[in-house]
Parts: structure tokens; C-alpha cells; sequence
């Protein structure tokens, strides 16, 4: 049933797409690939919070361990700490973009996958699936009204899924990536060990949050795509072909 164009008959013809010549591709690989880059983007976090963790820990052994002759060992683990850190930053961001690249790619096949199922359900230009996600302000929720208009389109003939899923998704999302922005200025201003350790607090929170959003973000994926799997099976009459 995939790659059929969307052309919805009328007695005057076919019906012109919104957005221009829309067509059915498969989005269930794709799908399976951002779930399982997610689950590495979780596993990456977990370790940011174990290195969250170390680095208070050396933290807390340099501002009240007072024996002399302990203080080499305490500056050996601070430094293994730091460096455990540093690498946990490292692997987060490179996770993180490559889950994103792979992530926006499913994004835009399901966008045009929807204008199949429901050429005229979208408030949003096709384009703006794409750059939604880089336009500052636009980006705090334009996303999510795309993919509540994928969500629509997507669902069964005759129904609408609930939107509470995707509306969970979005506001962990966004509580993630705010605190993220704060505890990085948080992190670059620490001069001193309570600052510091206040900066890994609000990471380890950031961390934390993009565990969950991550979560509900697998769930939302499978979702779309076995929704759009299961529409497209159904043949040309469930696509409004």
C-alpha cells in the first residue's frame, strides 16, 4: 500500500494537495530506529546522572574531608570524576544529534504520509515540519501542533485518538530542554565548589527530565507508525485514495 500518491477524486477530478504532490512511504523502519536511538539517548542520560552523581561525591570530599594525608587521593578522584563528567557530556551530544537527524527524517515522512490520510488536516505548511524545530519561539510549539495534525490524520477512520500522549510528550520536552539552557549558563558562571554543585544539581534534574520525554517520545513514535502502518493496509479507501 506504500508509495501511493494521493490523489482524493471528486466529479471534477483529483483534488490539488495543499502542500503540493503527497505520497504513502513506509514509516515502520524508520520508526523502529528512532525508538532504539531513543533508548540510547536514555541510556546516555542514565550515565549523566552517574556522573552527576561521582562528581558530587568528589565535591562533597573536597569542601569537608580535612586529613592531610588523604587529600592527594581526593584530588585524584575529583579529577577522575570531572573527567567522567566531561565524558558523559560528550557522549549525551553525540547521541543526541544523531537520534535528531534520524528523528526528523521519520518526522517528515510522516507529515507527508497525513497529507495522504487528510490533505486539508494540517494548520501547518509541509516546510514547516522541518524547520519548526530550528526557529527560535516558533519551536516552542509548532512541533507539537504538526504532529497533533499527524496524529489526526493518522488515527482510524471515523475516530480521534486522545491527544493526552502526545500533550505529556511535549510539556517533559519542554520542561527538559528549558532547564538544559539553564543549568549550561549555570555550569559556564561556577567558580566555586557550591556553585558548582549546584550546576550538576540542575543537570542531573535536565538529565532526569530527558529520560521521560525520551519515554513518552518512543511511545509516540510507535504509535504514529503503527497507526499509519495499520491506515495504509487497510487499502485506498482508508486513505481517501
Amino acid at each position: 500500500m506504500f508509495n501511493k500518491r494521493a490523489q482524493t477524486p471528486t466529479p471534477a477530478g483529483p483534488v490539488v494537495q495543499p502542500d503540493g504532490p503527497a505520497w504513502l512511504r513506509s514509516p515502520v523502519w524508520l520508526g523502529k530506529a528512532v525508538a532504539v536511538l531513543l533508548g540510547v539517548v536514555m541510556a546516555a542520560d542514565l550515565f549523566a546522572v552517574y556522573a552527576g552523581i561521582t562528581m558530587q561525591d568528589a565535591l562533597d570530599s573536597l569542601a569537608y574531608d580535612s586529613l592531610p594525608f588523604e587529600y592527594g587521593t581526593v584530588l585524584r578522584d575529583a579529577d577522575r570524576a570531572d573527567s567522567l563528567y566531561s565524558t558523559a557530556g560528550y557522549i549525551q551530544t553525540a547521541t543526541f544529534f544523531v537520534t535528531a537527524v534520524v528523528y526528523l527524517v521519520w518526522f517528515l515522512r510522516v507529515r507527508v504520509n497525513a497529507e495522504v490520510f487528510n490533505p486539508f488536516g494540517h494548520s501547518k505548511k509541509r516546510i514547516w515540519a522541518g524547520w519548526c524545530w530550528f526557529v527560535p519561539v516558533v519551536s516552542l510549539w509548532f512541533p507539537r501542533r504538526i504532529m497533533l495534525d499527524i496524529w489526526d490524520a493518522s488515527s482510524p477512520a471515523g475516530t480521534r485518538a486522545p491527544h493526552g500522549l502526545v500533550n505529556a510528550w511535549w510539556t517533559v520536552w519542554l520542561v527538559a530542554l528549558l532547564s538544559s539552557r539553564n543549568d549550561f549558563r549555570t555550569f559556564q558562571r561556577a567558580d566555586t565548589a557550591e556553585e558548582i554543585r549546584s550546576a550538576v544539581d540542575q543537570a542531573m534534574f535536565s538529565d532526569a527530565a530527558e529520560i521521560v520525554a525520551a519515554v513518552l517520545a518512543i511511545l509516540v513514535v510507535l504509535r504514529v507508525t503503527r497507526m499509519q502502518n495499520e491506515k495504509a493496509l487497510l487499502g485506498p479507501a482508508a486513505v481517501g485514495v
